[in-house]
């Protein structure tokens, strides 16, 4: 008998068998491959939570556990899948996104999970943080608007088996779900411009809420305690969740315009925090806010990215509303100065502006490209004009070291649009 395999992703195998009197020894290679497929999984897995969730501030070990044990790719489309172990947002369909690994370990972290608590989450979405969370507490209780995720997020949690305390439901999360409250803990995975009423009433004394609050792409994360029946607020990093639809979309005040994209802060003179950090820009990893600096080309400050692991995310983003059909390109500029600034090793990808364009359902369309630096350098300006893809909705602009190693110092970045016909 002869017994082929082809690898159609990482971990991911297809099984093919000329079967001649060997049917128990091919039933036996696919076995075997299944498992090196799993196998493949758990080693990238581990790789995420040892390389990126704990080097970046997760040290709750239960959290860290859980995070380990969660098998993300299941909650993804298989053309998704190869990229499950990369911190990174990615689509689920529907025009909504399962979030990066890092940022659900850090919103579990911060409602304190115990194992007697109750928590409500507001957008189950792929079913992902849910899961994260049940070995975590005593029962999660979890809604989503849209019937084709809310309904696929229950079947694989189903499916997989080791979620029996996991409720779910399809409903308008701004009205909560009062006849399971109060909750000791509530997690928001989308945001509202405001935190819905309800939400409140049915957080229990002295309980915890996490959610992103604010503007379309400029977000805050807000770790909500109810004392003495009044919330005290804090502000913990800027963030980019997809918007809360239904009744909180309907009571939203501040649009983006689509046909004017422009960034917040881009000369990163707006800080918040303690330590101070750039408002506008969410999921910053080993960035240095430089404060009155004599030599910032633009105002007083500055943003400076380092890394000394190859490999290792040094990045600041930032999302903006960009219409394909209204905006012909973006001009693209900003300030640069490098020190021993060297690529991955054994690729040629150095870092650069990234501006990545995706559709009205969060669908990447390709990316455009400012720059190439490396090596030491001066301030210098780098300014290009990128293609918008006709079907753009949005974009999301990616300033670091990506990757790379050494020193990246950062000033004046803008986006500006041009309008024009096709």
């Amino acid at each position: 008998m002869m017994i082929r395999t082809r690898i159609i992703r990482p971990g991911l195998y297809v099984f093919v068998a000329a079967v001649s009197g060997g049917a128990v020894w091919g039933l036996a290679a696919a076995v075997c491959l299944a498992q090196q497929g799993r196998q493949a999984f758990t080693d990238a897995r581990n790789r995420l939570v040892d390389e990126e969730i704990v080097p970046n501030g997760i040290h709750n070990s239960r959290v860290i556990a859980a995070i380990r044990s969660t098998p993300r790719h299941e909650f993804m489309p298989l053309a998704e899948r190869k990229y499950a172990y990369l911190d990174m947002a990615l689509p689920i369909g529907q025009s909504q996104t399962i979030s990066p690994p890092f940022i659900v370990a850090y919103m579990t972290q911060e409602i304190d999970p115990q194992p007697t608590d109750k928590v409500l989450e507001i957008g189950t979405g792929s079913g992902y943080q849910a899961a994260v969370l049940s070995p975590l507490v005593h029962e999660v209780y979890s809604i989503e608007i849209v019937p084709a995720l809310g309904q696929k997020a229950a079947k694989t949690l189903k499916q997989l088996g080791i979620y029996s305390n996991v409720f779910t439901k399809i409903g308008d999360g701004y009205q909560g779900w009062a006849e399971h409250a109060p909750f000791d803990k509530i997690i928001v995975t989308c945001s509202p411009e405001q935190v819905p009423t309800p939400l409140v009433q049915q957080l229990k004394e002295g309980g915890r809420m996490i959610v992103p609050m604010g503007e379309r792409y400029q977000q805050v994360l807000y770790l909500l305690k109810k004392v003495q029946g009044k919330l005290v607020t804090e502000a913990l990093r800027p963030t980019l969740f997809v918007p809360m639809t239904g009744e909180a979309e309907s009571k939203r005040l501040v649009r983006p315009d689509p046909a004017k994209p422009e960034l917040r802060n881009g000369s990163f003179e707006e800080t918040s925090g303690d330590p101070p950090k750039p408002t506008g820009w969410h999921y910053q990893q080993q960035l240095e806010l430089v404060r009155g600096a004599a030599d910032a080309p633009s105002g007083k400050n500055y943003v400076t990215f380092h890394n000394a692991e190859a490999g290792r995310g040094s990045q600041a983003l930032q999302g903006f509303a960009c219409d394909g059909r209204k905006v012909k390109q973006l001009e693209v500029s900003a300030m640069v100065r490098g020190r021993e600034i060297r690529p991955l090793p054994q690729t040629s990808q150095f870092p650069q502006i990234r501006i990545s364009f995706y559709d009205e359902n969060r669908t990447p369309l390709g990316d455009g490209l400012v720059g190439q630096f490396r090596g030491t350098f001066s301030w210098e300006q780098e300014m290009r004009r990128i293609n918008v893809p006709p079907r753009a909705r949005e974009a999301i602009v990616q300033i670091g070291l990506l990757g790379a190693t050494g020193e990246l110092s950062m000033d004046a970045v803008q986006v500006r649009g041009i309008v024009g016909k096709r």
